[in-house]
């Protein structure tokens, strides 16, 4: 199943009620890192837009002494990610060093707190049963949802939506507006297929309009190779992969419109462990301040999904 998991808590998605904290951590990411390059352009899962030096990054000797003793001891800060979900977190150019704006985000957590950072690739589903102990921290996209927050502390730290992209000057006139008879591109079971392009299939068919052609491929490359080559009209993802389409397909593409249905994402600490939420928000806070925060959301095309106030557990509606 792929359901977007920068969505995942969206109250539109039909999935079932999850109880346990294993179920909790179930999204099915979207295979927007598969190495199929869109139009000549640079490999999603194959290249690294950032320029982003953790040593750039100064110290705060306040920020580290609070950081619980357990992890001070070790040094190291120990972060699980799912690394298949290219630009926030997926796997570089050698086959092996995890790479993307939350990697980049974990690495200026530690480079401030004065501790060295350690990326696992984890299966998505395992990260939040495993913080505490195996994991310090989960940074792996995960939607800020209520069951999530009854069973970990989630530290605010993103925004993600959907978004849609066409080519470059909208040659075809696309309009979200009048989507009826027009052919647009999506990634096999993410929410932007279901229920957002089938929501607005119906409405065509209940106006009496052309039915919308939805081109339904299993790896979002495709989907963007389609659209570079001027086969499908636009395209809709999730509006991190958007940003990263853009900056991949060398000015080839254009965002349409505005993100919509965004949801804020979290890091993930143990509920336990209530005192390195804190220490991790005040960081976060630091980072925004300074202005390294946005500089690594913008060298991985993602600088409009940058908040300006982090907060450790934020109320949500679903």
């Amino acid at each position: 199943m792929q359901i977007s998991r920068s969505l995942v808590g969206n109250s539109r998605l039909k999935a079932a009620t999850v109880l346990a904290i294993g179920a909790l951590a179930l999204s099915a990411c979207t295979n927007a890192s598969e190495s199929a390059a869109p139009g000549g352009a640079a490999s999603p899962s194959g290249s690294a837009a950032a320029s982003f030096d953790p040593s750039t990054i100064q110290k705060d000797d306040a920020l580290a002494a609070s950081v619980p003793a357990a992890i001070k001891s070790k040094g190291t800060l120990t972060v699980g990610s799912d690394t298949s979900y290219a630009p926030a977190e997926f796997i570089g150019t050698d086959g092996q060093t995890p790479v993307g704006y939350d990697v980049d985000i974990a690495k200026a957590i530690g480079a401030t707190l004065g501790l060295k950072v350690q990326v696992q690739t984890s299966e998505f589903t395992g990260i939040l049963p495993a913080l505490g102990p195996k994991y310090d921290l989960g940074i792996s996209s995960f939607t800020i949802n209520k069951e999530r927050l009854g069973a970990v502390n989630m530290v605010s730290y993103f925004n993600a939506g959907t978004a849609w992209a066409v080519k470059k000057g909208n040659p075809k006139g696309f309009s979200l507006d009048d989507v009826c008879g027009k052919s647009v591109g999506v990634q096999t079971g993410t929410v932007q297929e279901d229920p957002d392009l089938s929501g607005r299939n119906k409405k065509c068919t209940a106006d009496g309009k052309q039915p919308i052609n939805i081109v339904t491929l299993k790896n979002q490359t495709d989907v963007t190779t389609r659209l570079v080559n001027g086969s499908i009209d636009a395209m809709a993802a999730d509006s991190p992969i958007i940003g990263y389409a853009l900056t991949q397909t060398n000015g080839q593409l254009e965002k349409l419109g505005a993100v919509y249905d965004s949801a804020p994402q979290g890091i993930a600490v143990a509920k336990s462990d209530k005192a390195l939420a804190e220490v991790i928000q005040k960081t976060l806070t630091k980072l925004i301040a300074d202005g390294s925060y946005k500089k690594i959301l913008d060298g991985w095309g993602n600088g409009e999904g940058a908040i300006t106030k982090s907060e450790v557990n934020p109320a949500v509606s679903s």
